[in-house]
């Protein structure tokens, strides 16, 4: 099988090119240097010349701080590229697999969120990514729209990797407590990906390791995996102010993956422990 994979240097995106690969797919990962998806001409000749059964689009705009300054960027990668690409999909009959994000939602709930609960992004990050969203239902074909959170792994900036080298240098960490995820391990997602890609029941869809956390404990859990004795102290979101706002509740409800893959992903506890496990082995 023939597999396109934007975004191929990212954190997820290299892991999706490995778990391709390493199911014996035909793998073209593309760089953002090497495939600007906002450039439609760009975008239009190279998926008819790759001719790819499937394109995970793993391509996005992701400083969310950033994002509030540089708008027209963080829109034209996350909203209109994925516009081009399902427009390029459909006419080559490709399976798009779209990477959206918890942050479409105002972190108002009580309880996770479901695929079709309203979304109401509180800044210009995942407001660019619920374009990008609409987008893709709007030009149709035969797509996933996957939305994830709290993205740790090899190859890229992560809490993971912050709060490892934070603890080397420090004897006290002051972590967030009131802002509330589900961490995900690309590992455990490009496989979720790559199965859910082939299993032909299209649609949107929730993915994430299994539970829900705070950045807080978060941090006690990777301390604790690593073996470390740093103390990390709770805190507020107010006492870090930030130039955009997060939502304070972002777990989303995984609900049909299960019944789709016939399986759940790992707790994110255990995910925490591998990687941290790998990563002091030598193997990141």
């Amino acid at each position: 099988m023939r597999v396109m994979v934007t975004g191929a240097a990212g954190m997820l995106g290299r892991q999706v090119v490995q778990e391709n690969i390493r199911r014996g797919n035909e793998v073209c990962g593309l760089s953002r240097q090497e495939f600007d998806i906002s450039n439609r001409e760009q975008v239009t000749t190279i998926i008819k010349k790759v001719k790819p059964e499937i394109v995970f689009n793993c391509a996005a705009y992701t400083n969310v701080d950033g994002a509030e300054e540089e708008k027209e960027k963080a829109f034209l990668v996350n909203g209109l590229g994925p516009r081009y690409l399902a427009l390029a999909c459909r006419e080559q009959q490709s399976v798009l697999v779209h990477i959206s994000t918890d942050y479409i939602f105002d972190g108002r709930a009580d309880q996770p969120y479901q695929i079709y609960d309203k979304p109401c992004p509180i800044n210009i990050y995942g407001s660019s990514k619920l374009f990008g969203e609409a987008s893709v239902r709007e030009i149709g074909g035969k797509f996933f729209i996957v939305r994830t959170s709290w993205l740790f792994g090899k190859g890229g900036k992560n809490f993971v990797n912050t709060i490892l080298n934070l603890a080397q240098e420090k004897e006290e960490l002051k972590v967030v407590n009131d802002q509330r995820g589900s961490p995900t391990y690309t590992i455990d997602l490009a496989r979720a990906l790559v199965d859910l890609a082939t299993s032909k029941v299209y649609g949107t869809y929730h993915i994430t390791n299994t539970g829900e956390t705070t950045w807080y404990e978060f941090a006690k859990k990777i301390i604790s995996a690593a073996g470390l004795k740093t103390l990390v102290n709770p805190c507020k979101t107010a006492d870090f102010p930030r130039p955009a706002p997060r939502p304070a509740y972002s777990v989303l409800d995984p609900f049909p993956l299960r019944q789709v893959l016939g399986r759940d992903l790992p707790t994110w506890e255990d995910a925490v422990e591998r990687y941290v496990k790998q990563k002091y082995s030598g193997g990141y």
